[in-house]
Order: structure tokens, then sequence, then C-alpha cells
């Protein structure tokens, strides 16, 4: 034995608007797990068709879902933990995320359609239309009782979010900044 902490990895699930990104980087912030959104994976064409309010079918997901877990897999093998802001929607999907590092905690965030379609109404210059929640909503599973999920209701603030996904998780505090310091 090395003696050396093993990696953690967390993803933020939920529909658009439920908050994943910001949540995501709240627990980054918190922890010191390198941040990143999978937005950021996806194709230029599947933004375009995203954009243009055409849900991806499960073959446009598959590689994008498969470049999250290696990206996973890759921080693990460098002893890097990690946080994802990922919808997540589908029991498959979240499988094929678990083939990356060898353990996967989610946190899906969740609660009214109608407080969730008013997020998504009032932010600017995200590509993912208001319109395209419902195609969410009827994609989301539940997780399983063998799927090691949180769920926190979308009503508190993103700093409460993230310290209860912290502490619920039990994942270490970063030590190398005073508490309420951004990271440079």
């Amino acid at each position: 034995m090395t003696g050396e902490r093993p990696t953690r990895h967390v993803v933020v699930m939920g529909v658009s608007g439920a908050g994943k990104t910001t949540v995501a980087r709240e627990i980054s912030e918190l922890t010191g797990m390198t941040f990143a959104d999978a937005d950021a994976f996806h194709t230029e064409e599947h933004v375009a068709l995203m954009r243009a309010g055409i849900p991806l079918d499960d073959e446009a997901r598959w590689p994008w879902l498969r470049r999250l877990s290696a990206w996973m897999a890759d921080r693990c093998a460098e002893g890097v933990s990690t946080v994802l802001a990922c919808s997540a929607l589908k029991r498959s999907y979240r499988d094929v995320l678990r083939q990356g590092p060898p353990s996967l905690d989610f946190v899906h965030l969740d609660g009214p359609v109608e407080v969730i379609r008013e997020r998504m109404a009032a932010r600017a210059g995200h590509y993912m239309p208001a319109s395209l929640l419902e195609s969410q909503l009827a994609t989301l599973e539940p997780h399983g009782p063998d799927e090691s999920v949180v769920v926190l209701g979308v009503s508190g603030t993103p700093g409460e979010l993230a310290a209860a996904a912290v502490a619920r998780l039990g994942l270490r505090p970063a030590m190398s900044r005073p508490p309420g310091s951004t990271r440079p």
C-alpha cells in the first residue's frame, strides 16, 4: 500500500436548469475536486442540434458518455478526484459513466418542473432551450436501490446544496484555503 488517499468521483445530475453546473462548481470549490461540465464534451454538431430544439438520441449520446467516463478514469489514474456536471438521465447512461473510475457517486438535483422551467427561461447564453425540458423529463429514469445517489431538492441555494452534497457523501473539504475564499 502506498499510503495515497483514493480518489473520489461525483456526478451532479438532473435535467437542464436544475443547477448542475453551479452546484458542481461549488462542490469543487469546497473540496478541491477537479470540475468539468459535460456540456463541454459535446461535439459542435450536437450543440447545434440542441440549440435548434432537437434532443439527442441515444446513438448520439454513447460516444459523449464514453468520453466523460474516460476523462474521469484518466483523472483517477493521475490521482485526481473529480466532480462532473452531467444530466445522466438514464440508468444506462449512468452505467457508462460508472465504467470510468472505480467508484462513482451521483448527486441528483430534483425539484418542481415549474421552478426548473423558470430557471431555464431566465438564463442567457445557454444552448439548451426550455422547449427541451419535456424531453428530458420524459427521459429521466429514477435511480435504482443499487446506485449511490444523493437526491437534493433544488429549492436551496447552490452553496447550501453543495454543502449538503459534501456532507452526505462524506467528502473532505479542501484544506488549502480558508472558507469563503475562491480558488485562483
